[in-house]
């Protein structure tokens, strides 16, 4: 009996160290990656190294000779921000009367901040210039604190700023927003690299001078189609004609004919990206220019004739007569000056630009003719313009094969587009009937030294040649014997048209008073430079956009007539 307690016991001591054992191999060996992991984590720490955001430019003219300098439009600097340590702040008072004109913040709101006793650090301002910092310096003030800090800067203000957008906050990162910020983020913002750090047995950072293990990519700059000069003169413009007609807003957008770089694109008012955050209002980011869509009217009736042209269903010298007024389905359809011209041809139907004349030649065409070369023109789609936001308008009416909605289509009301929709097709009877997509990026430059250059994209072709060219002669007998001959430039041949287009109220289900005058060019006439749209909303005092807006449309093509050393085509 004694021996089987003692066996028994040696068995219960081996089972115990059995135990031990294999708990300090399954703890040593099995789990020794999982705890050394554990342990290191008390230790070490992973950083992230936030690379440079690129920069962005335009160039003058937009050559291809490096030897012009570029022109910041975004770009990173060093700025300071300023906080105190309530605590060390002997002569609060004082301090209070010193900073507040200085940092612009109410004595108020300073006093409180100063007089918590308890807070160990409380942040008053950011992206302080460096003269700001030296006069408070200068003030030897106790409890000041200076730190440096990196901030996107854009040091044109308000210039091209829809086109451009901002650099916002999305919680604790940096991220863009709105136009090149936005759309092009990812080329900006570069690669974040990882470095190991380690940690005192608080838990604070020690160094951060350890291993690198993911190298930072810093972003690529990228160089814009848009021209400085060219901006700076359709702004001051743009500003100047909404004052002069008490407007609501306005756009102007100048594109390349021959490969669909646009050159200028403002929408007035604008804002500050500098001080994005001060807007109340988000609408004001928006870019009316892709994102807005409108009733065109009368700029318009070139794509409807062109499109007949094509079909081959009218030629420039095919006449109707018109009565001052189209009766479709029963409903009676004016013309603008509710008057009969009597027999008349179709450039005069441009020249003078007839209701009725557009409902005849849409007739022609017949609906799904009609329909068909609308959406060739690209009504219905995106431009595919490299900006974020862009809207595809809306043609649905189309789809409801009515009399009416077509007849009214075809002079531009019952059909919304947006003013990139309509440079760019204008842009296709200009480019010889052909369809490019517009683009606002000439290059990207990344930080290895390699370039992607945009190359222009044709999206297909819409009209013949030929009709292309009847079509722009129409054009420029509009200029030059029509409404539109307030923007006629002596020894130059310009191809235009006017549009004056009312307003739909969609709580009384008819339209409004009010409405959008726009004008739409290219020249040369016959050999094209550039497309120019001009549009502004609610003016006031003058009725037609061939008085408001010819004038300045004129003051545009002599611009660029002379700043692109354009010789005379007569």
């Amino acid at each position: 009996m004694k021996n089987w307690r003692f066996y028994f016991l040696v068995a219960v001591v081996f089972l115990c160290f059995g135990v031990i054992i294999f708990r300090l191999f399954f703890l040593q060996v099995t789990k020794h990656s999982y705890y050394k992991a554990q342990a290191d984590s008390q230790h070490q720490n992973f950083q992230p190294i936030y690379p440079a955001r690129g920069e962005i430019f335009m160039r003058d003219k937009n050559t291809d000779d490096q030897r012009l300098s570029l022109f910041p439009v975004a770009i990173n600097k060093d700025f300071w921000k300023i906080s105190i340590v309530p605590r060390e702040i002997q002569k609060k008072e004082e301090t209070v009367k010193l900073l507040s004109p200085l940092l612009e913040t109410r004595e108020e709101t300073l006093r409180e901040r100063i007089n918590k006793k308890d807070d160990p650090y409380e942040p008053l301002k950011s992206k302080v210039e460096q003269g700001l910092v030296e006069k408070i310096k200068a003030l030897n003030l106790e409890g000041i604190l200076f730190d440096k800090e990196n901030w996107r800067y854009y040091p044109n203000n308000d210039l091209v700023c829809h086109l451009i957008g901002f650099l916002g906050m999305d919680g604790d990162t940096k991220v863009g927003r709105y136009g090149v910020e936005g759309y092009y983020e990812k080329e900006l913002m570069g690669k974040v690299g990882l470095v190991e750090a380690k940690k005192d047995s608080s838990g604070e950072i020690i160094s951060v001078g350890g291993s690198v293990i993911n190298e930072p990519e810093d972003g690529a700059d990228l160089i814009l189609t848009i021209d400085p000069n060219v901006s700076f003169f359709i702004e001051g413009k743009l500003a100047a004609i909404i004052k002069k007609l008490d407007a609501v807003k306005g756009t102007i957008i100048v594109m390349e004919v021959k490969t669909g770089a646009i050159r200028a694109m403002s929408t007035w008012p604008g804002f500050d990206p500098n001080k994005y955050n001060e807007v109340e209002n988000n609408r004001l980011f928006v870019n009316s220019a892709i994102s807005e869509i409108f009733e065109p009217g009368s700029i318009f009736k070139p794509i409807t004739m062109a499109a007949a042209l094509d079909a081959e269903v009218i030629t420039p010298n095919t006449t109707y007569e018109d009565k001052g007024y189209t009766e479709v389905g029963g409903i009676i359809i004016k013309n603008a000056l509710d008057k009969a011209e009597g027999v008349q041809t179709m450039t005069q139907v441009i020249e003078k630009s007839l209701n009725s004349g557009a409902i005849f030649v849409q007739q022609k065409l017949g609906k799904d003719g009609f329909r068909k070369y609308v959406e060739k023109f690209g009504f219905g789609e995106k431009t595919g313009i490299d900006l974020g936001g862009e809207e595809k308008g809306n043609i649905s009416n189309l789809k409801k094969k009515n009399d009416v909605d077509y007849a009214t289509m075809s002079f531009g009301q019952g059909i919304a587009v947006t003013p990139i929709q309509l440079v760019a097709a204008i842009g296709a009877i200009a480019n010889d009937g052909i369809l490019l997509r517009p683009y606002i990026l000439e290059r990207i430059k990344y930080k290895n030294g390699e370039e992607k250059i945009t190359q222009p994209k044709e999206v297909r072709r819409v009209i013949s040649s030929d009709a292309a060219s009847r079509m722009t002669a129409m054009m420029v007998s509009a200029v030059k014997n029509g409404y539109s001959k307030k923007a006629g430039v002596e020894g130059y041949l310009i191809a235009g048209k006017t549009g004056t287009a009312q307003i739909p109220d969609p709580v009384k289900g008819n339209y409004s008073e009010e409405t959008i005058h726009t004008f739409i060019e290219f020249f040369p006439a016959f050999n094209p430079r550039f497309v120019i749209l001009i549009k502004v909303d609610k003016p006031k005092g003058i009725n037609f956009s061939s008085d408001s807006i010819t004038p300045l449309a004129k003051e545009l093509t002599e611009y660029l007539l002379n700043y692109y050393e354009i010789p005379p085509s007569q």
